[in-house]
């Protein structure tokens, strides 16, 4: 089974200081046809204007994950963590009992835009806790957050994976969801799934099949590697 969803076809909202893309229902926008993919909850193309950004609010019981594209993010947060999360940088936050935090963007010159993921935990009520790494491409499919925090990714509450895909126009690569569902977010290039051309932003959900790529341009993507829910 496939399940697509068009970059140009997501919801938006513009506050003037933040231009935001959801692919999933989200805030005001609301589409019972895109509520999320397996444990996949938010993917939000945020772009935040010089200096602006979101003031001190909650969460719990999610697992935050911030893929900053370009610019960097001004994070702090009521575990006493303060830190610059710059592009090329994967953030984990687990919200876990709760935890407050902000995000604003680092420069007062250039735009800042990153992904803004939630997935949601397998466990609830657990210790708040933070992780922001740099990982290194390592071949076309690279872990970026895994659940045991496995080959230097980083760890999240919940049997599911986050890899980075890079390939080169004309590589290939296959990958298997033929027993967990999958989602691929491409953030730049074209790809040919399975006689499917996917391109900038677009995405593809699969359950039950293999995906075949390839790469009709330089390709940079996001996997996920998603468990089963009994209510999916």
């Amino acid at each position: 089974m496939y399940y697509f969803r068009y970059g140009n076809e997501r919801g938006r909202a513009n506050f003037g200081w933040l231009d935001s893309k959801h692919s999933f229902s989200f805030g005001r926008y609301y589409d019972p046809k895109h509520m999320g993919f397996s444990a996949l909850r938010v993917i939000n193309d945020d772009t935040v204007k010089p200096g602006a950004g979101f003031d001190t609010h909650g969460h719990r019981d999610m697992e935050i994950i911030s893929y900053v594209l370009s610019g960097s993010i001004e994070h702090k947060d009521s575990m006493g963590k303060q830190y610059v999360v710059p592009a090329g940088d994967i953030q984990r936050m687990s919200a876990g009992t709760g935890v407050t935090h902000s995000e604003f963007n680092h420069s007062k010159n250039d735009s800042l835009r990153f992904l803004q993921i939630w997935i949601q935990p397998n466990k609830k009520g657990t210790t708040p806790s933070y992780e922001q790494k740099t990982v290194e491409q390592k071949g076309s499919l690279t872990p970026l957050v895994t659940p045991n925090g496995r080959d230097g990714s980083l760890s999240m509450q919940q049997d599911a994976s986050l890899y980075r895909v890079q390939l080169k126009a004309g590589e290939t690569l296959q990958l298997d969801a033929q027993k967990r569902p999958g989602y691929l977010h491409v953030i730049e290039g074209s790809v040919d799934i399975n006689g499917n051309i996917l391109k900038t932003d677009d995405a593809l959900g699969v359950t039950a099949e293999c995906l075949n790529l390839s790469a009709l341009t330089d390709l940079t993507a996001l996997w996920f590697d998603l468990p089963v829910l009994e209510e999916y």
